[in-house]
């Protein structure tokens, strides 16, 4: 576009010497190219503008929130410790901070002693209050987030300027967008294909010049008509809407609250063709739901469903509620139970929990827990109770079996659930050619039977943190470009050697750290909405550059026959949308080059429709929608504006 200023200048100094000293020249002619010409460039900046409009508008709400706050700073890890009242911006790295009830969280940090109820609304959008506590994978905290129950102990981890909150709003702004290898790939292109017209419009004006002298007539071609030769024939409509399509994309990213924390990220994505899933929370909804009461031979539902209820009904887990739920629906009574009922709760030693009423015990758990309770209390295991379990295992779900006074009466099939639409969305990224592999700490029969359910290529059982950390690698080492997303601390080196890392907001601050995306929703399945932005980004460049060069071929039929028919008579056949005039032509051409830019925004914001399909398929749908197109439009375009010039402004 920096070639088009020079020839908006070149042309608008022509016009004003023309204007002032008649050389017997077209002087509406000039200034009406020229008028054109900076209008190209209007456009252009116009794409960038608007794209950009969206982000600044966004960050200058999350500014809005980053307003300086106070912050208790205390020198001990104690919730009684003396506090010192500074400003957020004084906070450095290490710094330790108390956070009560009502306050802002001043900084990017880590819970180190307490739990408490925030609220990312600032941050994600949701109104919904997260919990936050010392230890595990839920301890880091976003400056400007509120805590609305309780207290925490925060060590600050960011420096100031360099807050989470402070790289979503560079990043929005597009102030640290670095450009991704495809997209400098392209400008390389850009610049190549502009080189070479530069140099043969360079060339044409001493040829022609020459031809007029040998042959007598005619004169050298105009400077006006060279610089909108050299424009028209130009990649100016991809070169303006370059920018626009990159931070677009960026912008779709930060609709569905999704952080890049560089654009190679997102084209990377868009490359990918091997994804890695956990299995809980994003293949299924995380918590194992009670489906079935199987009896073992001679024992009635009745007394399964009772003791599976009394069994749970102190149970405040998930799956503990769903049983309850289960029984409810089953017939049994939701009577609360006597007051001297004793509850035995869950334990990682016990593996098993339930309660004693009225000398009768209830307990339900692990199989191999229960068959030990059963064996230590010299009663016989059910000789179809392996059989029962083994079958549930096989389909995947989770066994655990239930017993009344030391005697196992039946087993609880609980079982992992499908998020809704996940088989649909691995089909369609298998059209795409990407390979999908479920990870999960489960046994391999589970693992198995949910892979299948589930439709994904491959599945990793029983994995550890460095399990996951070969499999990228020898996948990278294979030519493959590897995307996967986590939460915790164990999973932040996988994440580090991922191509595309999709951090949980949530997550601890190594994990956010180690990633190059960040959900701020914490929705471990938006690591197949980066995909499909990441590949619509690399359609919709594709899409527009097709265009771009086939609008050159209809041009060559505008422009060439009225740049050179004065000298060369003969090209007169090659005017096959039978122009009015030469000049007519000319203009045309440069009102159609410069009007296809502002048309062509929409789709460049918008992006390409998302079609899951192989990359050949996908060249071959461009090529004909896009390609075909772009042959198609100047032809249409270029004789429209022709018609309106000659019956307006005849030439």
């Amino acid at each position: 576009m920096f070639s088009v200023e020079i020839g908006g200048i070149l042309t608008t100094l022509i016009f004003l010497y023309e204007t002032f000293v008649p050389a017997g020249g077209s002087v509406f002619f000039v200034g009406m190219v020229s008028a054109w010409l900076w209008l190209t460039v209007l456009f252009s900046n116009f794409a960038e503008s608007l794209a950009e409009g969206r982000g600044k508008a966004r960050a200058a709400s999350l500014r809005r929130s980053r307003a300086t706050m106070t912050a208790n700073k205390i020198e001990s890890q104690s919730l009684s410790a003396p506090v010192t009242t500074v400003a957020s911006p004084d906070l450095r790295c290490g710094d330790l901070v108390l956070v009560r009830t009502g306050d802002l969280i001043p900084s990017d940090g880590e819970v180190i002693a307490g739990a408490a109820l925030v609220n990312e609304a600032a941050i994600t959008g949701e109104s919904a209050p997260v919990v936050r506590e010392a230890g595990g994978d839920r301890s880091a905290v976003t400056g400007g987030t509120t805590v609305i129950a309780n207290e925490i102990i925060v060590r600050i981890t960011a420096e100031p300027g360099k807050t989470f909150l402070d790289c979503m709003i560079q990043m929005i702004e597009g102030a640290t967008r670095r450009k991704t290898p495809n997209e400098i790939a392209l400008e390389i292109l850009l610049f190549a294909l502009t080189g070479i017209f530069l140099l043969v419009v360079a060339t044409i004006w001493p040829v022609s010049a020459y031809s007029a002298a040998v042959s007598g007539s005619g004169s050298p071609v105009h400077v006006a008509v060279l610089v909108a030769l050299f424009v028209c024939l130009a990649p100016t409509t991809i070169a303006a809407l370059l920018p626009a399509i990159g931070i677009a994309g960026m912008d779709r990213l930060f609709q569905r609250n999704i952080i890049a924390m560089s654009g190679r990220a997102i084209e990377a994505a868009g490359d990918v063709n091997i994804l890695l899933l956990d299995k809980t929370g994003t293949i299924t909804l995380g918590n194992r739901q009670a489906v079935a009461f199987i009896p073992v031979d001679g024992m009635a539902d009745e007394d399964l469903v009772t003791a599976a209820y009394c069994a749970s009904y102190d149970d405040e887990t998930p799956e503990g509620k769903s049983i309850i739920s289960l029984a409810c629906a089953s017939g049994c009574p939701t009577t609360c139970p006597p007051e001297h009922a004793v509850f035995i709760p869950f334990s990682a030693q016990t593996r098993m929990s339930g309660m004693d009423i009225g000398g009768t015990t209830y307990r339900k758990g692990a199989t191999d827990a229960i068959t030990n309770e059963v064996t230590s209390a010299g009663r016989e295991v059910p000789p179809d109770l392996v059989s029962k379990v083994t079958r549930i295992a096989q389909t995947g779900g989770t066994p655990l079996v239930v017993s009344k006074d030391h005697s196992v009466i039946g087993v609880i099939h609980l079982k992992d659930i499908l998020k809704s639409g996940v088989r649909e969305r691995f089909f369609d990224l298998r059209r795409m050619g990407i390979r999908t592999v479920m990870i999960t700490g489960d046994n391999p029969l589970t693992a198995a039977a949910i892979a299948a359910e589930a439709g994904v290529d491959d599945f990793l059982a029983e994995t550890k943190p460095d399990d996951k950390l070969r499999l990228i690698k020898e996948y990278q080492d294979e030519g493959y470009m590897v995307a996967m997303t986590g939460d915790g601390t164990n999973d932040a080196p996988a994440l580090a050697q991922a191509d595309v890392a999709v951090a949980m907001n949530n997550g601890t601050q190594p994990a956010r750290e180690a990633a190059n995306i960040i959900d701020l929703d914490s929705d471990p399945t938006k690591l197949i909405d980066v995909v499909e932005i990441g590949k619509q980004i690399l359609m919709t460049r594709g899409a527009l550059t097709t265009f771009s060069i086939a609008n050159d071929v209809a041009k060559y039929f505008a422009i060439i026959p009225a740049a050179f028919l004065v000298i060369y008579p003969q090209l007169a056949v090659l005017n096959i949308m039978g122009l009015a005039t030469p000049e007519s032509a000319i203009i045309s051409a440069v009102i159609f080059n410069a009007l296809i830019i502002p048309l062509l925004i929409p789709l460049a914001l918008r992006g390409v429709q998302f079609r899951p399909m192989p990359a050949a398929r996908l060249f071959t749908y461009n090529l004909v929608i896009f390609g075909l197109g772009g042959i198609v439009a100047p032809f249409l375009g270029i004789k429209g504006i022709d018609i309106l010039i000659s019956a307006v402004m005849p030439l």
